[in-house]
C-alpha cells in the first residue's frame, strides 16, 4: 500500500510538473506574441469606403484601399492609404515606429505635395495619431478588430478636408 501511495504521489508530481511546463510554455508564447509589436494585426491589404466631409460642408461617399507593410518585429510600419470620391482624392503614406507605447514617424500626401511628422499612441488594436505639418494638422484614430478596421480623421475647420470616416475590410 505504501508503494501505491508513493506511485500516486509520483504521478501527481509529474502531472504538476507537466501542468507547470504547459503554463510556462503558454506564458512564453504569449510574451512572444506580445513582442510582435502592435502593427502585426495590420499587415496586408485592406479596402472599403466611407464618407469625407469637405471644407465647404459637403459630404461625399469615398472608396479606399490601404496597404500595410509591417517590419519583422511588428514595431515598424509602412502605410499607403488611397481614397477617392467624386471630387476629392488623397494619397497618404507614412512610416511609423512603435516604442514603449509611443508612435512616431513621418507622413506625406502625394496629390497635394504635403508632408510632416506624426506622433501618437498604440494600445491593442487602437491607434491615436496626430498628423502635423507647417500648414496642416489632423487627428487620426484607427481601430482594428480582426478583419475590420475603422479610420476617423478630424481636421480643423477652414481647410479643404474637415473629416473622414472610413471602414475597411482585410482583403484575402
Amino acid at each position: 500500500m505504501k508503494n501505491l501511495s508513493l506511485w500516486a504521489m509520483s504521478k501527481r508530481s509529474n502531472f504538476a510538473r507537466l501542468c507547470g511546463a504547459v503554463a510556462v510554455t503558454a506564458l512564453l508564447a504569449s510574451a512572444g506574441h506580445a513582442d510582435s509589436g502592435p502593427f502585426a494585426i495590420l499587415a496586408g491589404e485592406w479596402s472599403g469606403g466611407g464618407a469625407v466631409t469637405l471644407g465647404n460642408g459637403t459630404q461625399e461617399r469615398i472608396r479606399c484601399r490601404a496597404t500595410y507593410a509591417v517590419g519583422a518585429d511588428g514595431n515598424h510600419l509602412r502605410q499607403e492609404l488611397r481614397c477617392a470620391s467624386d471630387s476629392y482624392r488623397f494619397e497618404l503614406s507614412g512610416d511609423v515606429t512603435y516604442q514603449a507605447g509611443t508612435l512616431s514617424g513621418t507622413w506625406s500626401e502625394a496629390s497635394r505635395k504635403m508632408s510632416g511628422a506624426l506622433f501618437g499612441s498604440a494600445i491593442g488594436g487602437q491607434f491615436q495619431v496626430v498628423i502635423t505639418s507647417v500648414s496642416f494638422s489632423a487627428n487620426l484614430s484607427l481601430t482594428t478588430r480582426g478583419d475590420h478596421q475603422s479610420i476617423v480623421v478630424i481636421a480643423p475647420p477652414g481647410g479643404q478636408l474637415v473629416g473622414a470616416s472610413i471602414a475597411l475590410t482585410r482583403r484575402k
